[in-house]
């Protein structure tokens, strides 16, 4: 069930404002119960900058299917960011873009 993370991210004043668009079905139990389907969701999200951390989130059954994230940290052009997830079966995606 693994899909791509779609990731645009844009400075302005040393801010890096970041969207990325997690491609995942995200099934909860009655959805799941109702397709007749293993209930499955994104449990672990991050985004590193250079390998540091600077976007974590614990998430549940609640997130929309493909779920829309925004966040900002302090960076510049040319910064390479990667953002990586796992799902409740054990699912991963890995991506990465670089700052604009």
């Amino acid at each position: 069930m693994a899909g791509k993370t779609r990731i645009k991210a844009k400075e302005k004043d040393g801010i890096v404002t970041v969207m990325a668009l997690a491609k995942h079905p995200m099934y909860s139990g009655v959805e799941a119960k109702k397709l007749k389907v293993k209930q499955n969701y994104i449990t672990y999200l991050t985004a590193k900058v250079d390998g540091k951390i600077v976007y974590e989130v614990n998430s549940s059954q609640f997130f929309s299917k493909d779920p829309f994230l925004k966040f900002k940290y302090k960076g510049k052009k040319g910064d390479k960011i990667t953002i990586s997830w796992v799902d409740l079966l054990g699912g991963t995606n890995t991506s990465e873009g670089k700052v604009k």
